[in-house]
């Protein structure tokens, strides 16, 4: 079995080399599980701002439900905590100390009721391999203990499955992963 890191600096490579532009639609399965699922009026959401050619988020906001999501974006504090705050499309964001754009302005810290995670590969068991910071997995390992109803999911191309990831006991297994070939 490979390691993380060999499989990362592999994933990396193979997003870039295979990656294609997404439509809305790409969010129809997504869509479809929250209509179904989520009868509260406002429904917080958060995504994260695509970097390196990952699978674009931010083509949500061309589907109408949209406007009836609280939209999070993830803002890194200190000792290498992650907390989730509002942005609307049109705010400004700055860079964080790892190149990702946050928030600049923050509004209090809200525990998402849906979060889209990025990654660089996933399993048949919705386990996630990430960029190696541990962020979201720190963040749900906390949040899930006093909320165990944060639906994840993982947001990735069919390209970047991997047949059985290495996990440690601070992995966090996702709910669903969404590819262009619908969720799982």
């Amino acid at each position: 079995m490979q390691n993380k890191a060999t499989l990362r600096k592999k994933y990396f490579i193979v997003r870039k080399k295979n990656y294609f532009d997404i439509n809305s639609g790409f969010f129809n399965p997504l869509l479809k599980l929250v209509k179904k699922n989520y009868t509260k009026k406002i429904i917080n959401i958060s995504i994260y701002y695509p970097s390196s050619f990952e699978a674009n988020v931010l083509k949500l906001f061309e589907v109408e439900i949209i406007r009836k999501l609280k939209i999070l974006l993830p803002v890194l504090k200190k000792k290498n905590e992650m907390r989730f705050h509002e942005w609307k499309r049109n705010n400004v964001l700055q860079i964080n100390k790892f190149g990702m754009l946050e928030p600049a302005t923050l509004s209090k810290h809200i525990v998402p009721d849906i979060m889209l995670v990025p990654l660089l590969a996933y399993d048949n068991q919705n386990n996630r391999l990430g960029y190696g910071g541990g962020f979201y997995d720190r963040y749900l390992n906390k949040y899930l203990k006093t909320n165990n109803n944060i639906l994840t999911i993982g947001i990735a191309f069919s390209f970047q499955k991997y047949h059985k990831l290495p996990v440690s006991i601070k992995d966090v297994k996702l709910n669903y992963i969404l590819t262009e070939k619908g969720i799982f």
